[in-house]
């Protein structure tokens, strides 16, 4: 059975002056089935972080437009693409007053398969019919103690610091690059690319039952409501994109109906 892919890409500007977030979703303008999922969290001044958050979907789009998606050479491409969007974030540094930089989180689903990366805190999850199965590591300081067991993945939660980042796009250090991938996909498979926003108000469990229970663009409006119910007017902006694989239903009588002129 062939699947498709139902898609939703969402944002809220939260409770914060401007939006910074950045989310798309780009069918791949040649290869049948491949898309993009770009995902960015832009941090500093004045439309600095929004300036760098677009730089990230920016170079992404432009590299998945020129590279013929396979998996020989998707990784490269996401890399290509994330330390194109660093280069053009620090050329912005140095042209004006700002101080930009973000988040970058990319995923590329084709024929049988999941590819992404990401640097700094925006994050990546793979549910399996609800049940997580892969989640993305933060490159913050909070995430660094989690890793090396000074912290358990609870009080991370509650730490005042879980904010810091180790890495980020448009950073004097080069960002550092995680890479992931899953095959073969199944029905079922959904993957939710979401910004702190919306990852610090839910568990795992929870972010997975909702994704199960409901079709992408419900499942966003259920998720950014519930993220503004709980800062309780101290929210962050939200940005998120989720896509969900489900078995295509074709009609069998399709094939059979007479042809009427018009």
């Amino acid at each position: 059975m062939a699947l498709i892919v139902e898609a939703c890409g969402a944002t809220h500007i939260g409770d914060r002056e401007e939006q910074q977030d950045r989310v798309a979703i780009y069918p791949h303008p040649r290869a049948r089935g491949a898309l993009l999922a770009a995902l960015a969290d832009g941090m500093g001044g004045h439309t600095g972080g929004a300036l760098a958050a677009e730089q990230v979907l920016h170079a992404a789009r432009l590299g998945f437009d020129h590279a013929r998606p396979g998996a020989g050479n998707v990784t490269d491409m996401l890399r290509d693409a994330i330390n194109d969007a660093h280069d053009a974030i620090q050329l912005t540094r140095y042209t004006s007053e700002q101080d930009p930089h973000s988040t970058a989180c990319l995923l590329v689903l084709q024929a049988g398969r999941a590819d992404w990366a990401h640097c700094g805190d925006s994050r990546l999850y793979h549910f399996r019919d609800g049940r997580p199965m892969t989640r993305t590591a933060d490159h913050s300081y909070v995430g660094d103690l989690v890793r090396h067991g000074f912290l358990t993945e609870a009080q991370a939660e509650a730490h005042p610091n879980r904010n810091i980042l180790t890495s980020c796009l448009g950073d004097q250090a080069p960002p550092c690059i995680e890479f992931g991938a899953t095959a073969p996909l199944v029905a079922g498979d959904c993957f939710v690319l979401c910004s702190d926003g919306i990852w610090a108000w839910f568990s795992d469990e929870e972010l997975g039952r909702t994704v199960r229970d409901f079709p992408p663009r419900r499942a966003a409006e259920a998720m950014i409501d519930a993220a503004r119910g709980r800062a309780k007017g101290r929210g962050d902006n939200c940005a998120l994109a989720i896509l969900r694989l489900v078995e295509e239903v074709r009609d069998p009588t399709a094939a059979r109906r007479p042809v009427r002129s018009a």
